[in-house]
């Protein structure tokens, strides 16, 4: 049986706003580590590998490994309904047809119960190979995310150009182009940008996946991007509760549009 007690509703209400619009529908792998997700997007550009560990629940037990199918979209609805400060409960059974969400209200005498089917989803778990990058960049997950949502409005792409002093973002489109440079700062533990690098990195990636990717933000102070020539860069996200949800995006090419 899986038992997954949230002391507050909001991480997970966080989690799945943050992959409903990349993924519609994902596993969610069950063991005694906690819960992960690994899923593509429909146009295969896009990745999200999710860790929830135990040290993000209250109360946490799995008796044996469970693969549970879910509808990113319904279950979204459900917990939607829950308060940010509400308990919130996971259920299965060891050969699960439903998930359960318990929500209990710590201010008023109120739980609800919803039941959601769950589904057959095949997707293969990849096992994602540590690899050398070429450049990482650890940023405030809040500029990152104003930044894109700033820069897409003129563009379908957003270029970074990596170097030792720098990290220039550029959106360039018909009716206008727009740029954001940024630099190694350091104005306390939650306000700074680290740029390590080996060497330059110049890359394209498309907007819509990064403007999904951004609303992790929610998730973490910072968000570290990894980028090396001619492969899927990393945005990661770590969630002070234990876990991490990352996304690896491929980037575009000059034959492109």
């Amino acid at each position: 049986m899986l038992e997954g007690k949230f002391e507050d509703a909001a991480l997970l209400k966080k989690i799945i706003e943050a992959i409903k619009d990349s993924v519609k529908k994902c596993n969610f792998n069950c063991s005694e580590h906690g819960i992960t997700v690994q899923a593509v997007d429909d146009s295969r550009v896009l990745l999200v590998s999710l860790l929830v560990s135990v040290s993000s629940f209250s109360e946490y037990r799995c008796d044996r490994e469970v693969t549970l199918g879910v509808d990113l979209e319904s279950f979204s609805k459900i917990i939607k309904s829950a308060n940010n400060e509400d308990y919130l409960t996971l259920l299965a059974e060891d050969s699960p047809d439903q998930l359960m969400t318990i929500l209990e209200d710590k201010k008023k005498d109120k739980i609800s119960e919803y039941s959601l089917k769950l589904i057959d989803f095949d997707s293969e778990f990849l096992q994602i190979e540590d690899m050398e990058y070429d450049a990482v960049i650890k940023m405030p997950s809040g500029d990152f995310a104003k930044l894109v949502r700033d820069l897409k409005n003129l563009s379908e792409s957003l270029r970074l150009v990596v170097t030792k002093d720098s990290v220039k973002f550029t959106a360039d489109g018909e009716n206008g182009s727009g740029s954001v440079i940024v630099k190694p700062y350091d104005n306390g533990d939650a306000d700074k940008v680290v740029i390590n690098l080996d060497d330059p990195v110049d890359l394209t990636f498309g907007l819509k996946y990064l403007n999904d990717i951004v609303k992790a933000s929610t998730l973490s102070d910072f968000v570290t991007i990894k980028m090396a020539d001619k492969t899927p860069a990393l945005f990661e996200f770590k969630m002070e509760t234990g876990g991490y949800l990352r996304y690896y995006l491929a980037p575009k090419f000059d034959d492109e549009e």
